[in-house]
């Protein structure tokens, strides 16, 4: 064939440039033995070319234009030439199938599945001509183009090739996916079969079987109501039939055929290398492929070298930062932590297998577990559940002391405390003067000593006790006092404004903030319109240095705080103040002078007031003096205890800015060096790489450039709460039947009942919220707190009883569900809602 038509024999992986990501894969799939791929040519992006200068193509683009301009574009005669005399090497009459082959389309990081066109039963060469063009034209619908800008791909760089095959008449036909879509797991395959072509089904137009297929055979199968199916027309194009009655139950293929299928599957996996989503046809000469494609969709497996089965928990659901993180994010986190932690889909993961083969751990990791976040705990017990899934039981003893599992034995001595901050404080202080001015290898040098410093800090046993003992008297109080009085979640009143926590006073902090904005118009007026350089403009309204004052002395304090801070590589206030000013502007208008410390005073107050009560009623009780008794101790331990929770994620992230201060300081030493493209490039690295890069002033560019692609696609995935060596992501339920018909399941953080207008917000920066709304997120971490004070309720689809954003609501006195799968996509913004934190759900009143 010419230089504008290739034969799909001689086409391979290696040709998306120029034949697209559908037409490589079918190339591919001619070179497996066993699979039948129907003949067929593919019309290249050469020929897309002379009709089309790709670099034309503005980044927002008129998409309408541009398909307008090519469906009515003559074919260049020696492209037309070509493609004619390809479909006159088949059969005259011969029917075939012309299928969009975009050069960013099927591949390992986005398949743009359904994004361009398919057209079926396309007779004649002129047909066939007319139909190129229509591909063409689809590179430019509105779903393509807003699927490009959605994974940030230029239009320009986007191409189109045609594959058009010989057409297959079958009598069932659908898709198979050799990992499970629903669950990811790789060891069961799924097929989905319907009558006729399979185009109906991929096209939402009937409904198919299902069956899930593992080694052992057929795990499970659903045979749908199949009314209608698709089938060729005569002359042309595709007609709806309407399926006898009697056959409408049959199912589309045998179970014979359903194997056979997986076989063929499991071949194409092989080859390819990952899983795959197969378009299959089969017609009476048997299966044919019409398409293979990677599952883009799956959260990668974790590599493991012993042949044994894992079972892995998020990190990121327990630091309430389920995002990816780059590379310089994830080394540093890990030579935070003592224990190991798998790198999986740019996220980390702790393997806890051990823990639940030794029987010793076993009961007190899922009493904690189950208490903290019920959908990992069951997702758990659903892993234990299963027979011969885990190693055998060991009796080593060689595990990690899980926090909380054994009685804290500390006394209730707020000295403690204070003295275990005072440390941090002293110590963040040193680092901060000593680590200044260093470069090369020696600040590595440096950065890695004091990384045992804040390790000793951070997992200080006076420290881990006082976190122990805070949580245990918040599990003692809720389920003592529920036994004895029928109160649900008592410590939520009993911890409201505990002190020395440093993450709810960062929130209270901003509202003094807004206290010096607030009395002066023109400030307010100028944050209502500044841009990254508002600081520096501020002394020049009357009141600007006041508030200047009080916004630099909060990043003072605070400024070392982000979204997603547990990545050092993510932007810090005091990197970007703007960042705040939506927050401090909310502040300003939802709330009077005096409001953080007014604020703090009333929580102090509520939580004596229900201590009493607790206590007087206990006392009327048989043994109630001792229950008293022991009640009071708890709330003390309580109130002395809780706040601390907070504090050594503070300290640890006060380091990393210091860190991060002189790392990006040798990154741009690096850059001017030419050593690295941009300072940005530093994320990209593990902290061992890029000291091996300031040591040898030697980058590889092209890991730097992969890793940054790596991450692109790692945004899009969401991971797991449990994860198993299988791929299988287990969510866990939370088995409760005592709920209000269409309401949504979650974890009760903090308790009381309130209405109010639902805000989803996914940023921050553009939450807005007003007096009486409930925030909607996906998850929180402590940077999120400043925006608690001006919310009436809290619904997060992510947390668990001790995470940040739980502890904080409960001592602002914020009803709180966390954990609600789903919150942002069942509830719209603006829905009223109610949030019920005392019994863990949540109602869409309208």
């Amino acid at each position: 064939m010419g230089s504008f038509v290739l034969d799909l024999g001689d086409v391979d992986g290696t040709r998306v440039a120029l034949c697209g990501g559908k037409a490589a894969n079918l190339g591919e799939l001619t070179r497996i033995g066993g699979i039948d791929v129907p003949a067929g040519f593919c019309v290249t992006t050469d020929a897309y070319r002379r009709v089309l200068d790709p670099s034309s193509i503005e980044a927002h683009c008129d998409a309408e234009a541009v398909r307008s301009r090519l469906e009515d574009v003559t074919i260049p005669a020696d492209v037309a030439e070509e493609i004619t005399a390809a479909v006159a090497g088949f059969p005259g009459g011969t029917a075939f199938a012309v299928r969009s082959s975009a050069t960013a389309e099927d591949l390992p990081a986005a398949s743009f599945a359904g994004q361009q066109d398919t057209y079926l039963n396309v007779v004649g060469a002129d047909a066939v001509l007319e139909h190129v063009r229509r591909c063409w034209a689809s590179l430019f619908t509105e779903r393509a183009v807003s699927y490009r800008q959605r994974n940030g791909i230029d239009h320009h760089r986007a191409e189109m090739a045609v594959v058009v095959q010989r057409m297959v008449f079958p009598h069932a036909a659908g898709v198979l996916f050799t990992a499970d879509p629903a669950t990811s797991n790789r060891k069961v395959a799924c097929v989905e079969a319907t009558f006729g072509l399979g185009e109906a089904f991929v096209s939402g137009l009937v409904n198919a079987d299902v069956y899930q297929v593992a080694d052992t055979g057929i795990l499970r199968k659903s045979i749908a109501a199949k009314e209608t199916a698709l089938h060729a027309a005569a002359g042309g194009g595709t007609r709806e039939e309407v399926v006898a009655p009697g056959r409408q139950r049959e199912p589309a293929l045998a179970d014979e055929q359903v194997l056979e299928l997986v076989r063929l599957g499991r071949r194409i996996e092989a080859h390819f290398g990952r899983p795959q989503d197969v378009e299959w046809c089969l017609d009476g000469s048997g299966f044919r492929v019409v398409q293979s494609r990677p599952i883009t969709t799956l959260f990668p497996v974790p590599e493991t070298d012993d042949g044994e089965n894992h079972v892995y928990v998020s990190v990121g659901h327990q630091q309430m930062m389920t995002d990816a993180m780059k590379p310089l994010g994830l080394s540093i986190w890990q030579l935070t932590t003592p224990r190991p932690m798998t790198v999986v889909g740019g996220r980390l993961f702790v393997d806890v297998t051990r823990i639940l083969t030794t029987p010793s751990s076993r009961a007190g990791y899922l009493d904690v577990l189950g208490k903290s976040d019920p959908l990992m705990g069951d997702a758990m017990r659903t892993v234990l559940d299963r027979e011969g899934f885990l190693p055998p039981a060991r009796t080593d003893e060689d595990v990690p002391p899980i926090v909380g599992a054994a009685p804290a034995t500390i006394d209730t001595d707020p000295d403690v405390v204070t003295e275990l901050i005072g440390t941090t404080e002293a110590s963040v202080a040193a680092l901060r003067g000593e680590i200044r001015g260093r470069s090369g290898p020696e600040l590595f040098e440096f950065v890695l000593a004091d990384l045992r410093e804040l390790r000793r800090l951070l997992f200080d046993p006076r420290g881990s006790q006082v976190i122990t003992a805070g949580m245990q008297a918040t599990w003692w109080l809720n389920e003592n006092l529920r036994e004895w009085l029928g109160e649900k979640n008592a410590a939520d009143a009993l911890s409201l404004s505990a002190p020395h926590n440093v993450t709810s006073e960062m929130g209270l902090a901003l509202l003094d903030v807004a206290d010096a904005v607030r009395p002066h118009p023109e400030v307010v007026a100028l944050l209502e319109k500044a841009g990254d350089d508002f600081l520096e403009e501020l002394p020049r309204v009357p009141g600007g240095r006041q508030a200047r004052d009080a916004i630099e002395g909060y990043l003072a304090r605070y400024g070392m705080r982000c979204v997603g801070e547990i990545d050092i590589t993510r932007q810090r206030w005091s990197e970007r103040p703007a960042a705040l000013l939506p927050l401090i502007l909310t502040n300003v208008r939802n709330f009077e002078q005096g409001a953080g410390e007014h604020r703090f005073e009333q929580g102090r107050q509520e939580a004596w007031k229900k201590e009493q009560d607790v206590l007087e009623r206990l006392r009327v009780l048989p043994g109630g003096e001792e229950k008293a008794a022991e009640t009071k101790r708890m709330v003390d331990r309580l109130r002395t205890f809780i706040g601390y929770r907070e504090y050594p994620k503070y300290g640890m992230v006060s380091r990393y800015f210091a860190y991060k201060v002189a790392l990006l300081e040798e990154a741009k030493r690096l850059t001017r060096a030419g050593v690295l493209d941009t300072p940005e490039d530093a994320f990209f690295l593990t902290f061992q790489e890029f000291h091996d890069v300031a040591r040898t002033s030697q980058a590889d560019s092209a890991l730097i450039r992969r890793r940054r692609e790596e991450f692109a696609s790692h945004e899009s995935l969401t991971p797991p709460r449990v994860l198993t060596s299988d791929g299988e992501a287990i969510s866990g339920t939370y088995r409760r039947e005592d709920l209000p018909a269409g309401a949504l399941v979650g974890l009760a953080v903090s308790g009381g009942t309130v209405e109010g207008r639902a805000r989803v917000v996914l940023d921050m920066a553009r939450a807005g919220l007003e007096p009486g709304d409930v925030l909607v997120t996906a998850h929180t971490d402590p940077s999120w707190s400043p925006l608690f004070v001006a919310a009436a309720g809290l619904v997060t689809e992510v947390g668990g009883l001790m995470t940040h954003g739980a502890v904080v609501a409960r001592e602002y006195g914020l009803p709180a569900v966390v954990g609600v799968e789903g919150a942002t996509r069942s509830i719209r913004d603006g829905q009223r809602i109610r949030v019920n934190g005392t019994d863990g759900y949540v109602e869409i009143l309208g």
